[in-house]
């Protein structure tokens, strides 16, 4: 089997158990993502609209928005790094690439905290995405020109073992979910 057809197989289970997650929990859950980021407070943060049976992180996206910048990916184009634009309760929402909600007036910041969306993670902070490679080329950046804090969110029932991994597979720095946090 070839690796993209184990992270296509890794995704697929990752999908189901995210489901039933979902279904069982419902999207909030983000008690202890609040306690992390309240460690951070003031620090410019990104954080993300959730699609489909994402685990939302918007009531810490809350928040965190009281107490400094809060952004949201824009995806510009297939390849490019994601851009963030800056989010508060009330921004006017439109409809970006993927299902995912966007401002509808872009404010651009550079955040230092990011809350990464996941299909699939393990204990050593791996990081199974939806396969674009958006997360992995923006941290890549990111981290090129300065500290950040990349904090994958997502159900317990997400956790996997042995993820088909690549070199260009960006790291997480920790993990929180509905249950606990897991630092690396």
């Amino acid at each position: 089997m070839s690796l993209e057809e184990e992270k296509a197989a890794a995704r697929k289970a990752a999908f189901a158990r995210r489901k039933a997650a979902h279904a069982a929990h419902g999207p909030g859950r983000a008690g202890h993502l609040s306690e992390v980021l309240a460690g951070y407070r003031g620090a410019p943060l990104a954080g993300y609209m959730p699609i489909r049976t994402e685990i939302s992180p918007l009531a810490a996206m809350e928040e965190a928005a009281a107490h400094g910048p809060v952004g949201v990916p824009v995806i510009r184009a297939a390849g490019a790094p994601l851009v963030f634009s800056r989010w508060s309760p009330g921004t006017v929402l439109v409809p970006g690439p993927f299902g995912a909600m966007i401002p509808a007036e872009e404010r651009l910041i550079r955040p230092e905290i990011l809350i990464v969306p996941l299909v699939a993670f393990d204990r050593s902070g791996g990081r199974l995405g939806y396969g674009g490679g958006f997360y992995d080329r923006t941290l890549e950046g990111l981290r090129e020109s300065g500290p950040v804090l990349a904090i994958g969110f997502a159900y317990s029932a997400q956790e996997a073992e042995n993820l088909p991994l690549e070199p260009t597979d960006q790291p997480l720095d920790m993990i929180v979910t509905e249950r606990d946090v897991i630092e690396f």
